[in-house]
């Protein structure tokens, strides 16, 4: 996706959380006679352009009649560098917390990943240009608006920057079935969680370059989480380790 490229979100919620954020926006497109007082609010105190559209336009521009009666224009390739990142952790006093979406392909997936981060104080997230979700309007709806806040990198080669995590001191521990017990590790310093897609895991060169394979114990019947689910265990693992 072009960092030029517009990208229309929707949803009361997605759409009042991109307002209240750093997001460029170009339009607000509301529906007639709905009741949006939050969102109109916050579209004038940001000065952007308020345009009112018939429930049938806004249901063709969304692709959905499932919008809320709310639709905002943005530029929702609003990635990051790896350096902007790392600066957030800097700029925290803290070493840094940070996601690497390995190959997560489903937009529901990296929505709830980014909804999790985001509150468990996540540095930021990195995604790959190819075999990924990007930041479209599932996924900024799904992480529940969270995604207007999170630093999100998007890079072309995923394993180069692991390296260059390394380098610079940030530990990299990959989620796999067969990895360490996850209570057993140390997670107290700068940490890199790399999680992996539900039908594939790591790929094998992210893999081999991770610190350490980290695994949750599976008890039941069922020998496998929901990628979003088995990475907010462990988001939330790490932060207890953080305090």
């Amino acid at each position: 996706m072009d960092n030029n490229e517009k990208q229309i979100i929707y949803g009361k919620n997605a759409v009042l959380e991109a307002l209240r954020s750093e997001n460029e926006i170009d339009s607000l497109f509301v529906q007639n006679n709905a009741s949006l007082g939050a969102i109109i609010d916050a579209a004038k105190k940001r000065g952007v352009l308020i345009k009112q559209v018939a429930e049938e336009k806004l249901t063709a521009l969304c692709g959905t009649p499932k919008h809320g009666g709310a639709a905002i224009e943005l530029c929702a390739g609003n990635y990051c560098d790896l350096e902007d990142i790392l600066g957030e952790a800097k700029s925290k006093g803290k070493p840094p917390f940070i996601i690497i979406a390995d190959e997560i392909a489903d937009p529901h997936n990296l929505g709830a990943i980014i909804r999790t981060a985001e509150a468990a104080g996540a540095d930021g997230i990195i995604i790959p240009k190819r075999r990924s979700a990007s930041l479209n309007s599932t996924v900024f709806k799904t992480s529940a608006g969270a995604a207007a806040y999170v630093k999100i990198c998007r890079v072309a080669n995923l394993v180069d920057t692991i390296k260059q995590l390394k380098k610079r001191g940030v530990w990299v521990y990959g989620m796999e079935a067969d990895g360490e017990p996850y209570d057993k590790v140390d997670f107290s310093g700068a940490s890199a969680l790399v999680v992996g897609s539900e039908g594939f895991g790591l790929s094998r060169l992210v893999r081999e370059n991770c610190d350490v394979v980290v695994s949750l114990p599976m008890l039941g019947k069922v020998n496998s989480l929901n990628a979003s689910v088995s990475a907010g265990i462990m988001m939330y693992e790490i932060l207890k380790h953080r305090k």
